[in-house]
């Protein structure tokens, strides 16, 4: 941490971080975000309990689809400043504070810190569309991006292009944001690690009070809705893959013992910590990833450089016209899918910006944000043209189930794809595994998240309370699943996504508040970091 007292330095504020906190039951806890959060959290359970699924669904659904067709400007154009706005930190003097002080060195090594900030991301997402959604868009399965003609030679290109798209530069950088923004308040300002102190610089010791309540307690009900949603739509994705490869019923039963399994596994990760836990899941979970990737790209040798070109082509055609939300001809496509990705990206910011802050201290801005940014987008280019491009040449060729039928199940869909290549049963297993590890690294990054919220920015939480957080994500999946199935879930996420609003506007006011922060560091520190 910077040694430095500048008027933005905890020194000059009477708060301390943890001095609302209550420890009681081996807890420590901030109590007016640890209680109001419990207290929605259990009220949304009891609610779910009383109402229809499907009614709460319609509710919820309505509202998310008014908000993304009222506000699709806002996300659109907000999505283009964060990126434009990292773009200017690398280029800027600012791109040379180092996240902790002049002096700060990594915790973590390089391979170690990607692999985590990459499980918490989009591992998981990566999974689960990396051959639905190029197939998706390829044949039209809801509507097509910048309405290019289903199936034709254009397509393809367009296909993998717009799922770059969704997957690359853009998300990270809206994680960069807040991730940059936690970390440098926290270790180089001395406040808590908490979103409520990046609004410091505007709002001084108003910060702690009902205004920044409310900000971490939208965060930890995104992040715990978030990940639940998540929990849920992955255990069914596990559970069906399971039946596809040894011919279980892949009914209720099975989704439930596919999130026990996880959260008991999350739970023994996050009492070991970040260095015994997290991290040590993220490296396995990268060099599954990787091997699997590898196999992949061997198996399609002789396509797949045609798609990485088309991937790579695609996603430089696209780039600018899918930025534009004016006068578009395919504006169900870009509400159906880039608003609401947009809007996802953004609700589960809180959640993977604080993981990613918790473990990048040493590094400098202009590192940060390029490492951020730039290598998982270079690790989505290679899954996206291996598993997508694959997919998309089933289809063409009418190769196996999926390219006889297309997307008929979506939670099955990589399955199908495998189907059609050597050692499927083989693969499949190891994608079962790889999905697991990806949701305990997920369960365990949210975890994390949510204790140093809920316990007024310390980032070490008592291990009853790591336990408590880890088990309420997994009961609030199993609750959705028990209670609706499909439509519980889809009701919480939408939900969820409804929270990206008044999380955008709080991103905005972020990129303000951490360039007033990042001046005072340049002027104080100039010697040092010159």
């Amino acid at each position: 941490m910077s040694n430095t007292k500048d008027k933005y330095s905890i020194e000059n504020t009477d708060y301390t971080v943890g001095q609302d906190n209550v420890q009681k039951w081996g807890f420590d806890v901030h109590n007016p975000v640890f209680g109001a959060s419990a207290g929605l959290i259990i009220l949304f359970l009891v609610a779910l309990l009383v109402m229809e699924p499907t009614t709460a669904k319609a509710s919820l659904d309505g509202l998310k689809w008014k908000i993304i067709g009222s506000f699709d400007e806002l996300f659109m154009w907000s999505g283009n400043l964060f990126l434009i706005f990292c773009i200017g930190l690398v280029l800027s003097p600012f791109g040379k504070i180092r996240i902790g002080g002049a002096d700060s060195k990594p915790e973590h090594s390089n391979l170690s810190w990607i692999a985590m900030l990459f499980a918490a991301g989009m591992g998981i997402g990566l999974m689960f569309w990396g051959v639905a959604e190029p197939v998706a868009y390829f044949t039209g399965w809801y509507e097509t991006p910048l309405g290019v003609e289903a199936y034709s030679e254009e397509a393809k290109r367009v296909a993998l292009g717009a799922t770059m798209f969704h997957w690359g530069l853009h998300p990270w950088a809206m994680y960069a944001v807040v991730a940059l923004a936690m970390a440098f308040f926290a270790f180089n300002k001395g406040l808590p690690l908490s979103m409520r102190s990046v609004f410091y610089p505007l709002l001084g010791d108003r910060t702690w009070g009902w205004f920044g309540h409310i900000i971490d307690v939208l965060a930890v009900l995104a992040t715990l809705f978030g990940l639940a949603t998540s929990l849920g739509l992955g255990a069914q994705q596990a559970a069906s893959g399971i039946g596809h490869v040894f011919g279980f019923e892949t009914g209720l039963g099975l989704q439930l013992g596919v999130i026990a399994f996880v959260t008991c596994l999350a739970i023994f990760s996050v009492i070991r910590g970040i260095e015994g836990g997290v991290k040590v899941l993220s490296n396995t979970n990268l060099l599954i990833a990787f091997a699997l990737l590898i196999f992949v790209i061997i198996a399609g040798i002789a396509t797949f450089f045609g798609s990485l070109t088309d991937t790579l082509v695609g996603y430089a055609e696209t780039i600018l016209p899918l930025s534009n939300p004016y006068g578009r001809e395919d504006e169900a496509w870009m509400h159906g899918w880039t608003v609401f990705y947009w809007a996802w990206w953004i609700s589960w910011s809180p959640c993977v910006g604080m993981f990613i802050a918790r473990v990048s201290k040493g590094r400098t801005v202009r590192q940060f944000v390029v490492a951020v940014i730039c290598i998982p987008t270079l690790i989505t280019l290679l899954w996206m043209a291996a598993f997508g491009g694959m997919a998309i040449d089933q289809v063409i060729n009418k190769v196996g189930e999926l390219g006889q039928n297309g997307l008929s199940d979506i939670t099955l869909s990589l399955f199908y794809a495998y189907e059609a290549m050597p050692m499927s049963t083989i693969i499949s297993v190891i994608s079962i595994v790889l999905i697991m590890v990806f949701f305990v690294t997920s369960s365990d990054s949210a975890s994390l998240v949510v204790d140093s919220i809920t316990a007024g920015g310390k980032v070490d939480a008592p291990v009853p309370q790591r336990i408590f957080w880890a088990t309420i994500e997994g009961a609030i999946a199993a609750v959705l699943l028990w209670v609706g199935g499909t439509e519980a879930i889809q009701a919480l996420q939408a939900g969820t996504i409804s929270t990206a609003l008044p999380f955008t506007i709080i991103l905005l006011v972020m990129c303000v508040s951490l360039l007033k922060g990042m001046r005072t560091e340049l002027q104080v520190h100039q010697l040092s970091y010159a």
